[in-house]
């Protein structure tokens, strides 16, 4: 008897010696590689056979089928890890990241199928494990045994180093000794109860290593392995449970593909972490995913309510009632619409519903549109405000309530608007979050550390403050909180990794076309200037009464109408008077941009107020009895200012304030109520001479109209859609539009496709109007949804909805009521009339017609600038914004970035730059955003694609790692040559700097010419470029694999590759160390002290991703 420790002796030079030509070679063991074969190739080239013997169950079918069953896993888990050793064990990562795994299997499954047999021990009984070498018959000198044997892998043979901490091996060669041996492999080998043949599932698995595999195959062994934790823990319980029938409904099958992925993602977010927020971007058709989540809920007997603002509700109520306008309705959707205002309002009606009746705590799903609008949760009164009411009213009272939160833009200026959003999903209880997130810290630390990286990023220099710059200083907690609970996708996201072959394409977008029009070209009236200085020059003291007040009697309203805000401080009643009073001035600004006419009506106004207020001060000088007057805010509704423009819309219109006239310093206020009276007077008097044939923008826009319908962009489409921020501009767009289209109409009648040429109108204020008149010549009164499928019939199905209506509408005049949630695809051109100072806005009107699918080519935008330098406009929008910044009345801890001189003169920088690009291009939404976009860092749609692969092709645990494919080069795409690794990291404990957020696996791509393209920090854009690269090619390309095979001798010579995965590993090192050096000078705890990564060997391959180019073959 021989002792091998495989230390000073190996059992694989022993058996090297052992094994003769013609020798037979008899092996139980546990595991079987490759890598072995390749140590011992030459020898077992010259043997006669190997019969090998699983001794525990490997290749054989799963004894229970339904392989998602908890009570198997021990027993599955060691199975699978025994079959995916045939091609590499863990310890033999050295030989499988030479990346010759491939050649290696080929010629080892030629050998196999030459000079080897497989049987598998079928039962759970142990069996010995011991190998046998046996001469011919005549040549019994050379037969030898060894035991005990683990497996027949590279470590068992002594060439590679295990973790076991000793590997003895006893080698017989007696006669006695072996012929015992070699007789209990005989009888086992036979014993068709116990002993299975495999032969032919173990080639066809080691085929599955050589084989050339189809990109897709790569792609989604990459998934299956970064995402494995994710499928382990779905369950029916957090997934769409299909029973309901929720894919059988109308609006589910009216969704596109990326729309489908979305709601399913949402509901594994609600029924994971009660929340999510859905921030796909403008004409991704957020309403329509959410309609298919409402719907999944109430096929579920949940009851579900949605709070939208007022002017989007017609947005929804249109699918919950039983109305010709109505797409879905057989769906029978039976949801409840309030507004966002409704939340502060205890008595009255909304959309017939009583609001003292509302049990707001008996909703099981709320749908919150626009939930930016819920970002501030501070209080600047002491009543209850809107968020206050939501959260305790209806998220914390009643049953459990899941929330869904619909935004364009959910993040701001600060991070907090995104945690206080999110903390309705979690009733407030940050707890209860931590305890469901799978983060290092706490979700308030997280938002923290956030907002002090965002702070620092906006006191960057404006050509510094990219999107990478804020993605790179963000740690991996973020990206974990923000891809479990949001979904956001742009445009440009799904152009590129989605097939859109089903839904079409985006139309191109025609360069925009900017109009600079006077008010008139009267010389008899003032220009914008000269109207602005008039404005700046107003007090319009009739907003601050309180300001006039005596100084003797202030404490007495001070103790009355200031609040205490949550955090100690006071908000002030004078305070908010002045934002108030510079509100005001920004609206006379902004309706003077407007049009003329709602100028007017707004000075008609102030001219009213003013008098009234004068006469009432007048009668009581006269004669003494005792009046009070009410703050103007009051009267205020907040219905013609943006509320995402105004720190708290409770902040300027909080409370009624009575004011004793005795108490007010009189001759002062009627003094300043008097010469703002005069400068009133002055502005109405010269307005009054502008008709509106001497209105310049009005006759333009006339004309533009008249042009368009006698030469479309589009063939046959004479459609225009106009936007107006004022109803009181859409009625006078309307008034003067609507004659002088029929007229061109009928003009351009032998050019078109359909008579008609009718106007309408719909704005949140006045009831919708249109041109269109029954046989009476009467108007046809239709509503608001009737009026949008009549504009847009195609996309609103009109056929189906009002089959009976024959007439079209070619030009819609509307306010920003239709700024959002609809589909108007069928027009091709959007006018601003007014330009809206948040350029965000512009986008999101353009989105209405700028959308996947759209039946046009290509789509115009045409804007009506005011007549000034673009200088010169932002100068004075930044002057009048600059006065509307609130105090910091809230004391978050946090920095003001409003307040930062560095940050405020980069913002400026940033805007201008934005809206000079708007006059000679339309941007994509994310590029206009000044704040932080969490846009595009999600991972729900490749976890989404991994689940629809996994249901339809079943479990990829057995799919050997290290394969690899090829795809073609494609620099357009960002696939420039080189490889994508996918990489684990054998030390979970260690994180790279704390920012790789698919730890412990490595994504990383590397140049052919060794440079590396993305580190592994850029999680979400290596996804990406692979998904583009390997989506739906389910066969291997063949015209980049020859070439591939051929340059590196079918995988036997892949120095190069190997090369570049040694640049990859040391790309992770080199981060590590800049990391640790980073942390040692900062806050907080250093990394410098946590695991180290040495190089190689620290790491397995998964997948590598050849992106070859067809030129190097050259």
């Amino acid at each position: 008897m021989e002792l091998i420790d495989n230390i000073n002796s190996l059992l694989g030079d022993d058996l090297r010696r052992t094994i003769r030509p013609g020798a037979k070679l008899r092996i139980a063991a546990s595991c079987f590689s490759i890598y072995a074969f390749e140590a011992l190739r030459a020898e077992l080239e010259k043997i006669d056979s190997l019969q090998f013997i699983f001794t525990s169950p490997t290749f054989i079918p799963n004894d229970v089928t339904d392989s998602g069953k908890k009570v198997a896993r021990e027993y599955f888990i060691p199975k699978a890890e025994r079959e995916r050793n045939v091609y590499g064990t863990e310890f033999e990562i050295q030989l499988k990241n030479k990346l010759t795994q491939r050649a290696i299997a080929k010629e080892c499954a030629e050998w196999m199928r030459r000079k080897a047999q497989f049987r598998s021990n079928r039962t759970k009984a142990p069996m010995q494990q011991f190998a046998c070498v046996s001469g011919t018959s005549k040549d019994v000198a050379s037969d030898a045994v060894y035991m005990p044997l683990h497996g027949f892998t590279a470590v068992d043979l002594g060439y590679q180093k295990g973790d076991a901490v000793s590997n003895f091996i006893n080698k017989g060669e007696e006669d006695s000794f072996t012929q015992t041996f070699i007789g209990l492999f005989d009888q086992i080998w036979n014993d068709s109860e116990r002993i299975d043949e495999v032969t032919d599932r173990l080639c066809d698995h080691i085929a599955s290593i050589y084989q050339e595999n189809s990109p897709e195959r790569i792609y989604f062994q990459m998934l299956y392995n970064i995402f494995a934790e994710f499928l382990e823990d779905v369950s029916g319980d957090t997934l769409p449970n299909e029973m309901t029938g929720y894919q059988d409904t109308l609006v589910w099958n009216k969704l596109f593909n990326f729309q489908h992925d979305a709601a399913t993602g949402i509901i594994n977010k609600l029924e994971t972490f009660n929340g999510c927020i859905l921030a796909d971007s403008v004409g991704l058709g957020k309403t329509f995913t959410a309609l298919a989540v409402i719907k999944y809920y109430e096929l579920r007997n949940r009851s579900v309510l949605v709070l939208c603002p007022k002017k989007l509700s017609d947005n929804w109520l249109t699918f919950n009632r039983n109305v010709k306008t109505n797409l879905f309705a057989k769906d029978r959707f039976n949801y409840d619409v309030l507004c966002h205002t409704d939340l502060g309002r205890t008595r009255g009606e909304s959309f017939g519903t009583r609001l003292d009746q509302v049990n707001w705590g008996n909703y099981d799903l709320v749908v919150i549109d626009e939930s930016h609008n819920f970002r501030n949760a501070d209080s600047f009164s002491e009543k209850e405000t809107r968020y206050e009411k939501l959260m305790n009213a209806v998220i914390r009272a009643g049953v459990q309530t899941k929330v869904l939160m619909l935004s364009a833009t959910p993040v701001n200026n600060r991070f907090n608007d995104l945690k206080n959003q999110l903390a309705l999903a979690y009733e407030g209880d940050s707890e209860a979050i931590n305890r469901k997130l799978d983060t290092s810290r706490d979700i308030s630390e997280i938002f923290r550390r956030a907002q002090q990286a965002f702070n620092s990023w906006t006191k960057l220099p404006a050509d510094q403050r990219t999107g990478d710059a804020i993605l790179k200083s963000l740690d991996f907690d973020f990206f974990k909180l923000l891809d479990s609970v949001t979904i956001a996708r742009s445009r440009r996201h799904i152009q590129t990794f989605y097939d859109t072959a089903e839904v079409g394409t985006f139309p191109t977008r025609l360069p925009p076309q900017s109009y600079r029009c006077p008010l008139t070209h009267r010389g008899d009236v003032p220009n914008l200037n000269e109207i602005y200085n008039s404005l700046a020059s107003l007090k319009l003291a009739v907003y601050a009464p309180v300001a006039y007040i005596h100084p003797s009697r202030l404490a007495h309203y001070a103790e009355q109408y200031d609040v205490d805000t949550p955090t100690g401080n006071k908000f002030k009643q004078i305070d908010r008077e002045r934002s108030l009073q510079n509100l005001m001035t920004v609206n006379l600004l902004k309706r003077l941009e407007s049009s003329i006419e709602a100028f007017r009506i707004t000075l008609s106004k102030l001219q009213r107020n003013h008098r009234g207020l004068l006469a009432k001060i007048d009668e009581f000088q006269r004669t003494g009895k005792s009046m009070q007057v009410a703050d103007a805010g009051a009267r205020y509704g907040g219905g013609e200012y943006d509320e995402d423009e105004v720190l708290d819309p409770d902040a300027v219109t909080t409370g009624k304030v009575q004011i004793r006239l005795e108490d007010m310093d009189l001759p002062s206020w009627q003094a300043d109520l008097g010469r703002d009276l005069e400068i009133i007077d002055e502005l109405l008097g010269e307005m009054q001479k502008v008709t509106p044939k001497d209105d310049a923008k009005l006759q333009h826009l006339l004309g533009y109209v008249k042009e368009k319908f006698a030469s479309p962009i589009n063939a046959g489409n004479r459609k225009v859609l106009i936007f107006t921020a004022f109803a009181d501009t859409s009625e006078y767009l309307y008034e003067h539009l609507a004659p002088a289209v029929a007229a061109y109409a009928d003009a351009a009648a032998g050019t078109i496709n359909h008579s008609g040429g009718h106007t309408a109108t719909v704005s949140g204020t006045f009831p919708p109007r249109s041109t269109i008149e029954d046989a009476n010549g009467r108007p046809r009164r239709y509503d608001f949804q009737s009026i949008l499928t009549l504009f847009s019939p195609r996309s609103k199905e009109k056929a189906l909805i009002m089959p009976d209506e024959p007439a079209e509408i070619d030009v819609l005049i509307g306010t920003d009521c239709i700024s959002e949630g609809q589909n108007l695809q069928d027009c091709d051109c959007v006018i601003n009339y007014d330009i809206h100072w948040n350029p965000v806005r512009i986008i999101q009107r353009f989105g209405r017609v700028d959308r996947i699918g759209s039946p046009n080519s290509c789509i115009q935008l045409v804007n009506y600038w005011p007549d000034i330098t673009l200088d010169d406009y932002i100068n004075l929008k930044e002057r009048v914004e600059n006065r509307m910044v609130i105090a910091d009345m809230t004391a978050t801890g946090d920095d003001n970035v409003l307040l930062d001189g560095n940050a405020e003169n980069s913002e400026v920088a940033y805007r201008k730059e934005q809206l000079r690009r708007l006059q000679d291009e339309v941007i994509e939404m994310e590029d206009v955003k000044t704040g932080v976009s969490i846009t595009d860092l999600g991972l729900n749609d490749f976890r989404m694609d991994l689940l629809a692969y996994v249901k339809e092709t079943g479990d990829l645990a057995n799919v050997p790692n290290g394969m690899h494919s090829v795809v073609p080069a494609d620099p357009d795409r960002g696939l420039h040559p080189g490889v994508i690794f996918t990489l684990r990291n054998r030390d979970s404990s260690v994180n790279v700097g704390g920012h790789n957020r698919l730890h412990p696996y490595y994504l990383v791509y590397v140049a052919s010419d060794g440079s590396v393209v993305i580190d592994h920090t850029e999680v979400k854009r290596l996804l990406d470029l692979a998904r583009s690269a390997c989506k739906g090619r389910n066969k291997h390309v063949e015209e980049v694999c020859k070439p591939f095979n051929e340059a590196t001798d079918d995988g036997r010579d892949m120095k190069v590759y190997s090369d570049l995965l040694d640049t990859a590993i040391s790309s992770i090192i080199d981060r590590k160390a800049e990391t640790d050096v980073d942390s040692l000078f900062s806050g907080g705890p250093t990394t410098a002290l946590e695991g180290d990564i040495k190089g190689l060997d620290d790491f397995e391959l998964i997948t590598f991703l050849v992106i070859f180019d067809l030129a190097e073959k050259n």
